[in-house]
């Protein structure tokens, strides 16, 4: 599992780096306003994945071993297109229609690729899962280089269709992968399985589409009060938070991948505090690197509309650590099939974040939006530790790595090297 860990993680951090680069060329290419464009549309594109997610997310790696993939995916490839379609067209009502079009394709191809990538994870071949992690970065920024400098479309529409043209040449790339494992005779449709999918989808879909809304809810109340431009520099912040957090999904993806094919309890238990302290520490390491760094430094790098960018990462901080170790915990609750756990702490901050940001954001803006995610994600992490440590003991040591497990990742590191 270390190695597992080991590599996912690599490629996670390299992910960083590209989406990094991408946010910085964005804001220096489109402005504030352009990065505030592509953070509602891409918000937008987040709400749709969790109504497609009930059948192309966590149903499809939790049963990717519990039944044949010939009975799982024609559910996920259909439902990928219903909602795809149907999402958007009703967004287009309350949005400016000039993205929907977009809103359509992106929502599509994402969705149809996710279908694969998480039957990837079922199967625990968490190789092709990083392989098409990393691509769907890179794929889309090789796009936009060609839609831009060669095709010389400069409008913030470019980036979209960049990112439509990347899912869709990896959706086909993973579907030959699958589809040459899958026996066509045996496509079939049970009502039964499909309703295991569908019971199991949604519930795991609730919890994280109002996790979704403790991350995102301050853009909407940010337009809304302050206007697009706060939440093109509100959004900078958020991408470090997020970006920091690929340590914990990483480590997350795995551990799921695992708790889901291990019978034995306390095992799964055990993996799960060593998942908790590597990302406990990994990212206190990269929160206080960036806050290290200068604000002039984040002024010249996004451009000067984005001063404010090393006190939005100081005051998200509390909140990011507290997700970053959270997050493993929420993984091994969904692994074992306890999904109601995730659902309330997710209702607990949505409601704070609802209540406080009609006082606070109007007053405050920006800083005001920092402050209520930050206690926001501060307070439902803190209820899945609570209930974590109902079921096992606390040790301060979950914490820190042990002086074992430290030389066996420095062993694996320079082995890599």
């Amino acid at each position: 599992m270390k190695s597992t860990i080991l590599k996912t993680f690599v490629s996670r951090f390299l992910i960083l780096i590209l989406n990094f680069g991408l946010v910085i060329y964005s804001t220096n290419m489109w402005g504030s306003e352009g990065k505030g464009v592509i953070s509602i549309v891409i918000a937008d594109l987040t709400i749709i994945s969790f109504f497609a997610n009930i059948f192309v997310g966590s149903s499809m790696s939790y049963f990717a071993s519990k039944f044949k993939t010939e009975e799982i995916l024609p559910f996920a490839y259909l439902w990928s297109v219903l909602i795809g379609v149907l999402i958007p067209v009703i967004f287009s009502f309350n949005h400016a229609s000039e993205y929907s079009n977009y809103l359509i394709g992106l929502s599509v191809l994402s969705s149809l690729l996710a279908a694969n990538v998480n039957l990837f994870v079922g199967q625990q071949n968490i190789k092709m899962f990083n392989l098409y992690t990393v691509l769907q970065q890179i794929v889309h920024i090789v796009f936009i280089i060609i839609i831009i400098y060669i095709i010389k479309i400069t409008s913030v529409n470019s980036y979209f269709i960049a990112q439509i043209s990347c899912f869709g040449v990896l959706f086909l790339m993973s579907t030959f992968q699958v589809l040459k494992h899958t026996n066509f005779k045996k496509i079939s449709f049970s009502k039964k399985i499909g309703s295991k999918l569908f019971d199991y989808g949604w519930k795991t879909q609730l919890s994280a589409f109002l996790q979704f809304l403790n991350n995102r809810l301050s853009f909407y109340f940010l337009e809304y009060f302050k206007g697009i431009v706060s939440v093109g520099v509100f959004s900078v912040g958020i991408a470090f938070s997020e970006a920091i957090w690929t340590v914990s999904r990483s480590l997350s993806v795995v551990l799921y991948a695992d708790v889901v094919n291990n019978k034995n309890s306390n095992e799964a238990i055990e993996k799960t505090k060593v998942s908790i302290r590597i990302s406990f520490l990994i990212t206190l390491l990269f929160i206080f690197t960036m806050l290290l760094i200068p604000a002039q430094v984040y002024s010249m790098i996004f451009g000067k509309d984005f001063s404010q960018t090393k006190e939005i990462v100081l005051f998200l901080s509390p909140g990011i650590l507290a997700i970053a170790t959270s997050n493993i915990i929420g993984y091994y609750f969904a692994g074992i099939n306890k999904l109601r756990i995730l659902n309330v702490k997710a209702i607990i901050g949505l409601i704070f974040t609802i209540i406080s940001s009609f006082f606070i954001i109007p007053k405050w803006g920006i800083r005001g939006a920092c402050v209520i995610t930050s206690i926001s994600y501060c307070l439902s992490s803190g209820l899945l530790f609570w209930r974590f440590y109902q079921i096992t003991e606390f040790h301060i040591h979950d914490f820190l790595l042990s002086k074992t497990e430290i030389n066996l990742l420095l062993n694996k590191v320079l082995k890599k090297k």
